[in-house]
């Protein structure tokens, strides 16, 4: 949340209407924590029943389901703070959970659909190359790693304070004026390491899938048509819920910064609320990951492997032995 309605109020910048975030997300967050609780719910159920089937993926896929259930835990308390006009009664230790909860979820999820992202692509398009190298350990240690650095990305937030010395029962997302100009800089930071590399990593490998796809005469039409349209929908909602959401924050930061240095900007207002709508649009991705990635494994990996699996018998024999969750598949 940004600078304090009696600071604002008092100097001549356009007026931020701070009273649309109380009006917008707490319906958000409740309509996010009733259909992501039962999403991820039958999420882990479908993955249970099906984790051989997975493979390897299975890991991702659970750690995935973890990071979203442990930030719908926390919505609750959000709504009780903004429908009571920003005022924080749970304590402010809680807060920074409450914030690093957050954090953990978002950078998490982004790590583990990278990851997820990697496999896929490892097992399409360079099955003989992986088979046999990647193993349920190697994904054990990845899942471990990729904790251990959005854990260490997320950290020194917790060290900003999270209120207001005008205000102490506030709550603040990102950090109180004081502090803005130093939180800027590791936002930016942050952005890059936690969301740029791996938004790379996730279209390069969905974009050799593609070229490989729109390469392969032999391929059915309709059928490399309905692969192409479903890698472009994961790409495309992998997009929508965290590049506005990256942009708009670091943006919102420097709007703040430009209010502290006593420069008024006309857009001010317009990106505080778009960076509201990208945060609910974060929010959403915790209901919608495990609808799109897990169910949608069942329908996208069967016809993709169907396109791209070689010609040559021995290939496709050993493609269909890795593709079926054999303990050396990646998939």
């Amino acid at each position: 949340t940004v600078v304090d309605n009696s600071t604002m109020n008092n100097s001549s910048c356009p007026r931020v209407s701070f009273s649309f975030t109380g009006k917008f997300l707490p319906p958000v967050y409740i309509l996010v924590f009733f259909i992501g609780l039962a999403a991820n719910g039958w999420g882990l159920r479908s993955l249970l029943k099906n984790w051989k089937k997975l493979g390897n993926i299975s890991l991702f896929v659970l750690n995935l389901g973890i990071s979203d259930v442990l930030y719908l835990l926390t919505l609750p308390f959000l709504v009780v703070y903004y429908l009571m006009s920003r005022r924080w009664i749970f304590g402010q230790t809680f807060c920074k959970i409450t914030r690093f909860c957050f954090n953990l979820n978002l950078y998490g999820s982004i790590g583990f659909l990278t990851c997820i992202s990697v496999y896929r692509y490892l097992a399409i398009v360079h099955p003989m190359r992986a088979m046999g190298r990647i193993t349920f350990t190697h994904s054990v240690i990845i899942s471990v790693t990729t904790w251990l650095l959005v854990g260490i990305q997320c950290l020194p937030d917790m060290f900003y304070t999270k209120t207001s010395k005008r205000n102490t029962e506030k709550c603040f997302d990102t950090t109180d004026d004081e502090y803005v100009e130093s939180y800027l800089k590791y936002s930016l930071g942050w952005t890059f390491m936690g969301f740029c590399i791996p938004l790379l990593i996730t279209l390069g490998c969905y974009g050799h899938v593609l070229v490989v796809l729109c390469r392969k005469n032999t391929t059915d039409k309709v059928l490399r048509q309905r692969c192409m349209k479903l890698l472009f929908l994961l790409v495309l909602l992998f997009s929508v819920c965290y590049i506005p959401y990256h942009i708009l924050k670091n943006l919102n930061l420097w709007s703040r910064l430009q209010f502290i240095w006593k420069v008024c900007q006309k857009w001010s207002n317009g990106v505080y609320i778009a960076r509201q709508l990208s945060r609910a649009l974060v929010c959403l991705n915790s209901a919608l990951n495990p609808l799109v990635y897990l169910r949608g494994d069942e329908n996208i990996l069967a016809p993709l492997r169907k396109c791209l699996q070689p010609a040559q018998e021995p290939t496709t024999q050993a493609t269909t032995l890795f593709t079926r969750g054999s303990p050396p598949s990646a998939i």
